[in-house]
Parts: structure tokens; C-alpha cells; sequence
């Protein structure tokens, strides 16, 4: 397998589960891999380059411990997230009404994944608010994910182990993030697109969190150009940001008050579909992807 920098983690312990112990020996902070669930849900959002700096070391450290497992080394160009040297107009005038503070430090030290809490609060946030948080990295993958929502953000290393992030609710932000019921119309051609690419998971009977980590099991494993056709009995509001991390779309169903159903497929599969779409009813246009 070729890597660079921007290759994530769960990738390349998809490719040989013996890199697991070759990065964990890199730096302590990496013993967080051991735990399956934060592993399920930690590599897949971070790049080598996001773990350099989240374990105090350099992308060589990681080149260096996993070319003897037969990864090659390719270059890549930069996609990290940078201190910001320029104070932004929204930090000029912070006052204590506007900014929501949450110190995640104790919940990584525990092993526990924040992402939860820190959506909670993300989806809280009224429009022109800030959300401060205290962690001992940069989380760049809850900062690219929250600029795709259209988040401003400043990071501010105060040392070593001290990063504070903010992250801006512009005052015109948009609902696209509101999550909107399937037409039956749109769900069965959809579905009829994808035809016997169609692999069914009923997570309805798992308590927390085995239904996300189901999910996520079965994406790791689901084809190329295939439909993963979730029963859930809740929208699992969770596992959103997740899906747009790995850059994968879905649709809602609204069964009943205990009952939903999901359809999670390659966002690439959208240029495929509008090509089908266009030639067969002309009305592409009713397909609308909602995502967070």
C-alpha cells in the first residue's frame, strides 16, 4: 500500500492490523488505538498527518515504523490546519453571553471519545455564538468538518499541551443541516437505481453504541458502488458527522415515532445517478442529498 500524509489511520490498519502496535509504539498518546470502539471512531477521521500532532511527533515517526510492513512512501501535498496568525474580526469582541466553553481534556485522558458531546453542543449554538474548546491538540478533524458547515474557526496554541480552539456560528448560517424525510417517490428510485447493490443491517435490537459500531463495520466491509439499507429505530444523529468525514451520502425515512430507516452510499455514485436520472425522467432535480 502507498501512503503520505494524508492517508488515515484506519486505513492503513485495514491494510495490515499489525501496524497497530508499530504506531502505538510512536507515542503514548496513541495507546487510545488499543480501545475498538475509539479506534472504530478515531482512525477513520485522522490522517498521519492530524496524528503527528495530536501525538507531538513528526510524519517521519510514522514512515519510519511502517515501511518494514511494507507500506511505500509517497508524497502528498500539505492539508493541515495552521494556528491562525491573524486574529479574526469575530474574536475582537468576545463577551461572556457569546461563547460556549467545553474542556475535552479529561474525556481523552478517560479514553472517551467527546465527539458526541461536542456535537451536542455544536447543534445548541445559536447564530453569532462561539464554542471554545480546551483540548491538548488540534482537533482537525472537528475542524474540518465544522468549516464544511460553515463554521469560522481559530485555533490558538497556548503550549505544548494547551490548544484552544473557537469555532464561530456566523449569523447567516443556513438550515442545510436540518435533517428532512425522504419522498417515497425519491426513496424507491433510489433504491431501484441501485438495484441488487443492496446490503440490509438491522441494528433496531443493540443498545448503545453497538448500533453506530455495527454501522461502521458494515461500511468498512460494504463494496464499491454499493447501498447499506439501515433499520435503525432513531435517527442516529451521531453517526452523521462520521459519514460526512468519509465523504458518504444518505437519505431518512421516518417510519414511525421507533422506526427509521437509512440509505448510506458513496457520494460518488450521485454523478452516476444524475447521468441514469436525467436520461430516464429528465427530474434529477427531486433528488436532494442532506447531509451535516
Amino acid at each position: 500500500m502507498i501512503i503520505n500524509s494524508n492517508t488515515r489511520i484506519a486505513a492503513i490498519l485495514k491494510e495490515n492490523p499489525a501496524a497497530l502496535e508499530a504506531i502505538v509504539s510512536i507515542s503514548p498518546r496513541f495507546e487510545k488505538l488499543r480501545n475498538p470502539f475509539l479506534r472504530k471512531l478515531m482512525a477513520g477521521r485522522t490522517t498521519i498527518s492530524m496524528a503527528a500532532k495530536i501525538g507531538c511527533c513528526r510524519e517521519d515517526d510514522f514512515f519510519r515504523q511502517l515501511t518494514p510492513l511494507g507500506f511505500e512512501i509517497a508524497a502528498a501535498e500539505p492539508r493541515t490546519v495552521k494556528t491562525s496568525k491573524t486574529i479574526p474580526a469575530f474574536m475582537l469582541h468576545l463577551n461572556p453571553g457569546q461563547v460556549t466553553e467545553l474542556d475535552v481534556r479529561s474525556f481523552i485522558e478517560a479514553g472517551s471519545d467527546p465527539l458526541n458531546i461536542i456535537m451536542g453542543k455544536v447543534n445548541a449554538l445559536q447564530a453569532g455564538s462561539i464554542l471554545k474548546i480546551i483540548n491538548s491538540f488540534t482537533p482537525e478533524p472537528l475542524v474540518l468538518l465544522l468549516e464544511k458547515k460553515g463554521f469560522d474557526v481559530h485555533v490558538v496554541r497556548i503550549n505544548v499541551n494547551l490548544v484552544e480552539t473557537y469555532f464561530y456560528k456566523r449569523p447567516a448560517t443556513s438550515p442545510g443541516g436540518k435533517i428532512q424525510a425522504e419522498s417515497p417517490e425519491n426513496w424507491d428510485t433510489l433504491l431501484e437505481r441501485f438495484k441488487e447493490r443492496v446490503t440490509d443491517i438491522d441494528v433496531r435490537a443493540l443498545q448503545m453504541p453497538l448500533p453506530m459500531m455495527k454501522i461502521l463495520e458494515a461500511l468498512d466491509t460494504l463494496s464499491a458502488g454499493n447501498l447499506l439499507f439501515v433499520y435503525h429505530k432513531r435517527i442516529p444523529v451521531f453517526l452523521l458527522p462520521e459519514l460526512a468525514l468519509r465523504k458518504l451520502a444518505y437519505r431518512v425515512k421516518q417510519v414511525s415515532n421507533s422506526e427509521v430507516q437509512l440509505l448510506i452510499f458513496d457520494e460518488k455514485f450521485l454523478q452516476d445517478a444524475k447521468i441514469i436520472g436525467q436520461q430516464a425522467t429528465g427530474n434529477i432535480g427531486k433528488l436532494a442529498l442532506y447531509s451535516t
